[in-house]
């Protein structure tokens, strides 16, 4: 990775590239440190307490440990996400905008359009769920009356919708002038800032215990062993996020001519996590949706229920989280391969899969293997997720290492740094073959 950073750095173009996206990724930094007019940020951090699963642990998870700190960026690009998720799901369900995602360039734009409306509307309900879960903590910037409050609390949610909308178009000019995904730079960037936050709290905490040295040195040994835990965590992330099953593709020789076409032998590339961090997120975001309205409500009979069932530290939210990343995973995982048309495809080219008659058999086949790998996906997937909360009750909470630990985040970090890298790579080898195309 280091060597590609070195390689783009000396092509006049793709430094521009990089150094626009430096600094669209510090202003956006930069926003994640103004805090919103009229709330009492020091009081809201002492309250809310981040824990992955959470309704500010699902922020935080993508936005990094600012989303429950009071700054105009609370909400981050998790609205647009959300938005995104919805989408992809009603394009399915809805003939229309399935018609209108296979027009080519201008379907896209149209439903790229419309998923920026609905992302702003989702900024305005989750902003009024921060508003509300936030409560009085509001330090009267239109005066103390009842009335007055509820104005400050109006002028919270613009901003906060605001910030939001600049975020999302902050992700796209990274998109469209940058390096890589703006989106997924932008939540890579926030779970790095929280993740660091969180380490450099931890090292001030075993500073404070110098005159205990049985604290000191039980610290220092947790502290330890959660860095190696985290190291080996992250290159088994790694493995399995670049593990693939390649199924061997064959190709009749065929003659046109005066010359022979085929007789060579290829490979389908079956990714094991292909669908990477999005079961997780679905799942997460479904279970947190109803908790985040209900918080409009805190107190009533839903809430209680729902809190003590389906919330993080619930009876059944384990179990029902990890169903639902199940069915995420094979939800996502038949948007992505559609097995009959890979079979057509191959047959056409004059393909086959050895051991396999082409047709239904091959599709067959393919779904077979597919269903198979995508199992083996989601289980390792619920394992990541389940994870913080082993974490939780085995790890001393004072160093607060839990928080600065999301194993979903880590499993974000490491999707983004390796298509960023690819892409990084394919600019590159473009630019070292443009003499050679021409």
């Amino acid at each position: 990775m280091f060597k590609t950073i070195a390689n783009a750095f000396r092509d006049k173009e793709i430094r521009k590239r990089i150094l626009l996206t430096l600094l669209m990724l510090a202003i956006f930094r930069l926003g994640a440190y103004i805090p919103i007019p009229g709330l009492d940020v020091a009081a809201l951090n002492a309250e809310n307490s981040i824990t992955d699963g959470s309704f500010f642990g699902i922020i935080a998870a993508i936005n990094g440990t600012f989303g429950s700190q009071g700054t105009i960026f609370s909400l981050g690009i998790m609205p647009f996400i959300n938005s995104f998720i919805i989408m992809q799901l009603v394009t399915i369900i809805v003939p229309k905008l399935e018609r209108m995602s296979k027009e080519g360039e201008e379907g896209r734009k149209k439903i790229t359009q419309i998923t920026r409306y609905v992302a702003i509307a989702l900024a305005v309900v989750q902003a009024f769920g921060f508003v509300m879960s936030w409560g009085d903590n509001f330090t009267g910037l239109f005066g103390t009356g009842v009335a007055n409050k509820w104005l400050s609390r109006i002028m919270t949610v613009i901003i906060l919708t605001a910030g939001s909308t600049f975020v999302m178009w902050l992700g796209e000019r990274i998109t469209e002038y940058g390096i890589g995904n703006g989106t997924s730079l932008i939540i890579f960037i926030g779970i790095l800032s929280g993740i660091g936050s969180s380490l450099i709290n931890a090292i001030q905490t075993m500073a404070g215990q110098s005159g205990d040295t049985s604290a000191l040195m039980g610290s220092v040994w947790w502290f330890i062993g959660f860095i190696l835990f985290v190291i080996v965590l992250f290159f088994f992330i790694v493995y399995v996020d670049m593990a693939e099953r390649r199924i061997p593709v064959r190709y009749a020789k065929q003659v046109k001519g005066n010359k022979m076409y085929g007789g060579q032998t290829s490979n389908i590339p079956m990714k094991v996590n292909a669908s990477g961090v999005m079961p997780i997120i679905f799942a997460s975001s479904f279970l947190m949706f109803p908790q985040m309205i209900a918080s409009f409500w805190e107190g009533s009979d839903f809430y209680n229920w729902y809190a003590r069932w389906l919330g993080v530290n619930g009876y059944i939210y384990i179990p029902v989280l990890c169903l639902l990343i199940l069915f995420f995973s094979y939800f996502y995982a038949q948007i992505q391969f559609n097995p009959i048309e890979v079979s057509k495809n191959i047959q056409q080219y004059g393909g086959f899969i050895p051991g396999i008659r082409p047709g239904k058999p091959t599709s067959e086949y393919l779904a077979k293997i597919n269903n198979r790998i995508t199992l083996f996906g989601a289980i390792f997937l619920a394992i990541i997720a389940l994870i913080p909360s082993i974490l939780v009750a085995v790890m001393p909470q004072e160093l607060g290492l839990t928080n600065a630990f999301s194993a979903t985040g880590l499993l974000i970090v490491v999707s983004v740094a390796l298509e960023t890298n690819k892409q990084m790579e394919s600019q590159i080898m473009m630019k070292t073959y443009k003499g050679f195309l021409k």
